[in-house]
């Protein structure tokens, strides 16, 4: 509670949702530092923050967070620990059609309603699920809306590598830790997330970051930045405004360019054009 920067440990009301939700998206990056510097180095062992204690023991030496299942399995840990009926969610993040599901998030179940709070695209405040309406959190900068089509609810946001925004479609809830560590090793032979520094942050009333390449934000009024970046700044940006250690980003190897997902047809095309 030290750490998040709250008086007291807040009550499993809704009030206490909204509190501790926002001081997680201040305080608590999605970001992939730990996992790239375990997949680079083909070091064995379970992929970091797989378990809430890996998690929060890194957070508080390192200021570290996770990529989605580790994010969303501790997130989850921890809103249990504090008394709420949470579950862990399974969702696609369709940045290209017909994805299988790829993404943990989290539901809470609360007096007489659903709410998601999400440790990835860190909207600020918990989003309340109505299942005959359009709903949203209003903000400039982390701001979502979500609607139903299909039967499932599509949420609407912006990640920093395409400030445009796509949708993230909710696929079910109640999964268990297991169904989340499985999800998470599956990505330990090709991720987005396992080449490139992607990290995001609410600092103020902006998103900073980085992803892919470059340094990234969104302004209090909406409008955005993105630039493309070097070692040097990669490593300012860690360190000065998410408040990473100079430890664990000493560790982080260069970047080098995502290869397409293996069995794509991009991927398909290069072995060809390879073999020729």
């Amino acid at each position: 509670m030290d750490r998040l920067r709250l008086a007291a440990r807040p009550e499993p009301t809704l009030d206490g949702l909204r509190g501790f939700y926002a001081a997680w998206c201040r305080s608590v990056p999605f970001d992939n530092v730990r996992k790239l510097i375990h997949v680079r180095s083909e070091a064995e062992g379970p992929l970091p923050g797989g378990t809430a204690e890996d998690f929060f023991q890194a957070w508080l030496r390192h200021g570290t967070g996770g990529t989605c299942w580790a994010g969303a399995g501790a997130l989850h840990a921890m809103l249990v620990e504090l008394g709420f009926a949470a579950e862990r969610g399974v969702a696609t993040m369709l940045a290209a059609p017909e994805l299988p599901p790829n993404h943990g998030t989290v539901r809470i179940v609360l007096e007489g309603g659903h709410y998601l709070v999400d440790s990835s695209i860190l909207h600020g405040e918990p989003l309340r699920l109505s299942e005959d309406a359009e709903v949203c959190v209003e903000h400039a900068a982390w701001g979502v809306r979500g609607s139903w089509r299909d039967g499932r609810l599509h949420v609407w946001w912006r990640p920093l590598h395409l400030l445009s925004g796509f949708e993230c479609r909710l696929e079910r809830f109640g999964a268990e830790g297991g169904d989340y560590r499985n999800f998470y090793e599956r990505t330990r032979g090709w991720s987005p997330f396992n080449y490139e520094v992607s990290a995001r942050l609410n600092r103020g009333d902006r998103v900073v970051g980085l992803s892919f390449g470059h340094a990234a934000s969104i302004e209090s009024d909406g409008s955005a930045c993105k630039e493309p970046t070097r070692h040097a700044e990669r490593v300012r940006v860690l360190i000065e405004e998410l408040g990473m250690s100079e430890e664990i980003v000493s560790r982080l190897p260069e970047d080098v360019p995502t290869p397409p997902p293996p069995g794509s047809r991009t991927a398909a095309g290069e072995d060809m054009a390879s073999r020729s």
